[in-house]
């Protein structure tokens, strides 16, 4: 099979996406994670070779779109996902939460026809193992009591990504009260 490696500017940081002949994406990651990216493709593809080039241009203007603001942009683009059936599941299911919003692990395992709420852990890894960042958005899966929780390419874009989508207000300033004499 032949892929194509190509990295593209993004404002939470720099990326690699691995696209096909037919300008489907097999995998998005942040460049600062490239092993994450060569591991994958090793245990999704084996042997699988990939040239680089540039990005295909519908994939590079739909992500353009997206950052600046047009969140629906990413919908519409072709993925291909290969995972165990479980991963499959949870991987189109979050494809399916709109932008500017969030679900909890544990509602995705519900709506995913889980009970057990012990079923959000496995929910959890296969959200963890996605390999197509930002348009498979695992970054809308969050701790059901509010907290952020872990994120494969770090905390700090998961916030960057939600705030950037409105899912989440930024951090408030606190204001300094200056110190008393004395106290």
């Amino acid at each position: 099979m032949q892929l194509f490696l190509s990295h593209i500017e993004s404002p939470p940081g720099d990326l690699m996406l691995v696209s096909d002949a037919q300008q489907r994406l097999h995998a998005l990651e942040f460049a600062d994670h490239r092993s994450r990216l060569h591991r994958g493709l090793r245990d999704r593809y084996g042997s699988a070779r990939w040239l680089e080039t540039a990005a295909p241009a519908s994939i590079a203007d739909a992500m353009t779109r997206y950052f600046s603001g047009e969140l629906t942009a990413l919908d519409a683009l072709p993925v291909v996902m290969a995972g165990s059936d479980l991963e499959e599941k949870v991987w189109a299911a979050l494809r399916r939460i709109p932008a500017g919003t969030t679900t909890s692990y544990g509602k995705l395992a519900k709506a995913l026809g889980f009970e057990d709420p012990r079923a959000a852990i496995d929910i959890g890894a296969a959200n963890g193992a996605n390999p197509i960042a930002i348009v498979v958005p695992c970054h809308r899966v969050i701790a059901s009591n509010g907290e952020l929780k872990g994120y494969a390419w770090g905390l700090h874009r998961k916030r960057w990504l939600l705030e950037h989508e409105k899912a989440i207000a930024p951090p408030r300033e606190v204001p300094q009260t200056p110190a008393l004499p004395g106290f």
